[in-house]
């Protein structure tokens, strides 16, 4: 799965997707009007892939409960962030990959990369197609959480359970010695780990980089090197759910994803550096509170 990244020119696909956004902002009838209406959304875009970036945890943590602050509909807030993440993801992945292969080729820590996204990335995208073009996935949905009304709740629990998972990461990220191999269990856990994250990705736009990670890291590998597959893994599995949300079920925003989109970019990229810059447990601690706060808010508590 790496290789369909590496034999990829980082700056030749990161200029693709820059002019294809300079097309499309050009083709629109007044391009002034849209960036005096949509231009903030940028900010939010280069925030959110930053987040998610040198996190793992997917943009939709940021932007689920912003859109729901702005009255989207449950489909159009999924569909939009899927559309702003699979800019900002794919620039981070892009981003993360070249990381590897310049710097980490020949790492140990870091040997383990290709074979986690072998075991995680096939699983992760049968997820996403089980409950986009299934009968069992909106019955699922339903049975689970009462169906996409109900998203709000579902974003909710989930950000606590991942705050609280990303907490209880925090001290095992002082090792200075990390796991080098995959063992069997691991064989089993990542698909199933992958294809239940993707599920819950499907539905909230976030899930299955940052359960990923967490494992990952929980099982004692090297952290850098978790977010980097968390990052890779969840460009695929965005990309796999987008056409759903433009061709089956069209929900995208389409200005909001015009704008947000190219500020995801900038983000993807800036994020690896936000990373080496910072220590890695103030990054997880600050971003653990912020999706406590955001779980907490999308509860009907008050």
């Amino acid at each position: 799965m790496l290789s369909v990244v590496k034999k990829t020119n980082k700056t030749t696909v990161l200029f693709v997707l820059v002019f294809i956004w300079t097309v499309l902002f050009f083709l629109q009838p007044s391009p002034l009007s849209l960036v005096q209406d949509y231009g903030v959304f940028t900010f939010l875009g280069i925030v959110g892939a930053i987040f998610a970036n040198s996190t793992g945890a997917g943009g939709g943590v940021i932007f689920v409960p912003f859109f729901q602050y702005l009255q989207f509909t449950p489909d159009s807030i999924v569909a939009t962030s899927f559309g702003i993440q699979c800019c900002g993801m794919t620039a981070g992945a892009l981003t993360w990959a070249h990381h590897y292969k310049s710097e980490h080729k020949f790492d140990k820590n870091w040997a383990v990369l290709p074979n986690n996204l072998v075991l995680c990335v096939p699983a992760a995208l049968c997820g996403i197609l089980f409950v986009q073009y299934s009968q069992a996935g909106p019955e699922l949905l339903t049975q689970w959480w009462g169906g996409a009304s109900n998203l709000h709740i579902m974003f909710g629990v989930f950000s606590i359970l991942l705050s609280i998972a990303i907490f209880a990461s925090i001290p095992l990220l002082k090792r200075t010695e990390f796991k080098v191999t995959l063992k069997k269990g691991d064989l089993f856990a990542l698909p199933f780990i992958s294809f239940t994250g993707a599920i819950i990705t499907a539905w909230l736009s976030v899930g299955v980089g940052e359960l990923v990670a967490v494992y990952l890291i929980v099982r004692g590998f090297n952290v850098t090197m978790s977010i980097a597959v968390a990052v890779i893994l969840s460009a695929f599995t965005v990309w796999t759910a987008l056409p759903y949300h433009l061709v089956v079920s069209p929900s995208v925003v389409f200005e909001v994803v015009l704008f947000a989109g190219i500020g995801a970019i900038v983000g993807g990229m800036l994020a690896k550096y936000v990373v080496l810059a910072f220590s890695v447990q103030k990054l997880k601690l600050f971003f653990g509170g912020w999706v406590f706060i955001l779980g907490v808010s999308s509860l009907p508590l008050f």
